[in-house]
């Protein structure tokens, strides 16, 4: 009778994993508590500073001229008056790029620009602008618009511009917003003064 055969096991190879695979995986460990740290720190910080987004708003105009010839020329005088807000009661902003076109009956009249400029926190800025424009020409159909406009005693003129403010609100870091007006100024051309409408950059 014959021995049965006796099986014969060889060692076991085991796969190691590189040593580059486990530093990758580390590192995009280490990545990705950082980034739920940082959006952690984010979220409290907003929950503690509560950022609002600074605003401006015409507060007050007034025309203080306004002559129209029979040649077709409009002489005009008015004063406007900006005011830029930082409601933020922990950050400073700084506005910049100032720049508002002041058009009457669709023809750019006057450029409103102002340097750029700092609005402490929980503060405001007024910019009195006066706009001396003379000697617009008018087409036929534009002067009998404006004769109308006078006999219903109500001229409209339209301010159009932008500005960009930014502000460092705590763990936020620096934030930059871009703040657009666009809005009507009416006025009785009969005393000059200011019918007052809704004219902000301010979230509605």
């Amino acid at each position: 009778m014959t021995n049965p055969k006796k099986l014969i096991h060889g060692p076991h190879h085991q796969r190691t994993t590189h040593p580059l695979v486990w530093f990758a995986a580390i590192i995009c460990t280490v990545i990705a508590i950082a980034v739920i740290i940082a959006g952690i720190a984010v979220f409290v910080g907003y929950m503690i500073i509560h950022p609002r987004v600074p605003f401006i708003t015409v507060t007050s105009a007034h025309l203080d001229n306004f002559q129209n010839s029979v040649a077709g020329l409009v002489d005009t005088e008015i004063t406007i008056v900006v005011r830029a807000e930082n409601d933020n009661t922990k950050a400073h902003a700084v506005y910049s790029d100032t720049s508002f076109i002041l058009s009457f009956q669709g023809l750019n009249i006057a450029k409103l620009v102002a340097y750029p400029f700092e609005v402490k926190k929980n503060s405001s800025v007024d910019f009195h602008y006066l706009v001396q424009s003379s000697s617009i020409p008018l087409s036929p159909e534009l002067m009998d618009q404006v004769d109308i406009s006078l006999k219903r005693d109500k001229i409209i003129f339209n301010l159009k511009g932008n500005l960009r403010a930014r502000w460092r609100v705590g763990l936020l870091g620096s934030v930059k917003f871009w703040c657009h007006l666009n809005c009507q100024l009416k006025f009785h051309p009969s005393n000059g003064t200011y019918i007052r409408s809704p004219c902000s950059s301010r979230a509605k």
